[in-house]
């Protein structure tokens, strides 16, 4: 199966086909609506062939569909037709799951992203559960305002790095896991990984939305992943571009 997947950030989207070997993006915002998410996929994907997308969303996902809108993009998420959008059946995942899925080896994996906010996933033994642990409460605020761009904007590199190494402690206690992976952008900022910790790739949400449709699994502990093989190939370009 040709499949497309769509990585949606905060400041890019970027979009990677079966097949394929360079990425696309484009810049998105603050205000970034899915009506125009998939008007710039649409464009940016002309000349690929897919039959199924997989979409990193930067927010709470139940039964892949979106249960609340996105702290750092616009409004309309949430009730969003998504496979009527694309014509095309679609699987959503939280963004920071997708990116765990693509990074799994095996065992209990705890994922943190480190970028504009703190994502958070855990899979164990291969079922994949998202989590929202940058809105738990640490010290006078919570894990994302120390951990996010905006802890390190304001505490600095110093005081960032060993936030970041104190809250893994932390977490490794509590959740027990055997594999560590510490992705997002901002990860190139740490001298060194905590102990038992590896480093994640960007590179590897695409893997993990390419994983999505892999043929009799089920990543997902919803059950709600179903595809709908009546629908056909997407040709880019030949379809409406609006």
């Amino acid at each position: 199966m040709n499949v497309l997947v769509v990585d949606v950030g905060g400041s890019h989207v970027k979009i990677l086909a079966t097949g394929e070997s360079v990425p696309r993006k484009f810049v998105s915002s603050g205000d970034l609506t899915p009506e125009q998410m998939v008007s710039g996929v649409k464009r940016l994907a002309k000349g690929w062939q897919f039959e199924a997308l997989s979409v990193g969303y930067p927010g709470v996902v139940v039964h892949s569909k979106p249960a609340s809108e996105p702290y750092n993009l616009g409004v309309g998420w949430t009730g969003f037709d998504f496979d009527a959008a694309f014509d095309l059946p679609v699987r959503l995942m939280n963004d920071a799951a997708m990116q765990a899925l693509g990074s799994y080896r095996g065992g209990r994996m705890l994922f943190l992203g480190l970028g504009t906010g703190l994502g958070s996933a855990m899979i164990v033994d291969g079922v994949v559960q998202a989590m929202e642990l940058g809105h738990l409460p640490y010290k006078k605020r919570t894990y994302e305002d120390y951990l996010g761009r905006r802890g390190l904007h304001r505490r600095g590199k110093k005081k960032w790095r060993k936030s970041v190494a104190d809250v893994i402690e932390l977490l490794r206690a509590a959740l027990q896991p055997t594999d560590v992976v510490i992705g997002g952008g901002n990860v190139d900022l740490l001298k060194n990984l905590p102990p038992g910790c590896r480093e994640g790739d960007n590179q590897n949400a695409f893997t993990g939305g390419f994983r999505l449709w892999e043929e009799g699994r089920n990543w997902t502990s919803d059950g709600d992943q179903s595809a709908h093989p009546d629908r056909g190939v997407i040709v880019s370009g030949s379809a409406s571009d609006e």
